[in-house]
């Protein structure tokens, strides 16, 4: 496994710790699909809330929260909805976004991503 991939899921068993800790519940992790990839399935209650999580060990090329752009938005709306549709799932969502920073930062945004 190389580095990237490695610190990619630290930060995914990070950001779902952080959740957990807030009273989501995990359903799942990394669902990919031809069209994109969720990197966590939670629910916050009686909603499933799919989670991007960002990191970046600096902000020399920019936020976390910045490198989330319209192709990536787009990728992560239609990964959500291929799952509601493979999972046969009725539940009112939201899209949230973890971002970290390699000083230890959480961010987390709820609802960040809206159709």
């Amino acid at each position: 496994m190389n580095d990237a991939r490695a610190r990619g899921q630290a930060a995914e068993a990070q950001a779902r710790a952080y959740l957990e800790r807030r009273g989501l519940a995990w359903v799942e992790g990394n669902y990919h699909c031809r069209g994109g990839e969720i990197d966590l399935v939670m629910r916050d209650g009686d909603t499933l809330v799919f989670v991007e999580v960002r990191y970046r060990r600096g902000d020399r090329f920019g936020s976390a929260l910045a490198s989330i752009d319209r192709r990536k938005q787009a990728r992560l709306l239609y990964a959500a909805a291929h799952y509601l549709q493979r999972r046969a799932v009725r539940a009112p969502t939201r899209i949230d976004v973890v971002a970290l920073d390699g000083d230890g930062h959480i961010e987390w945004i709820r609802n960040a991503i809206q159709s």
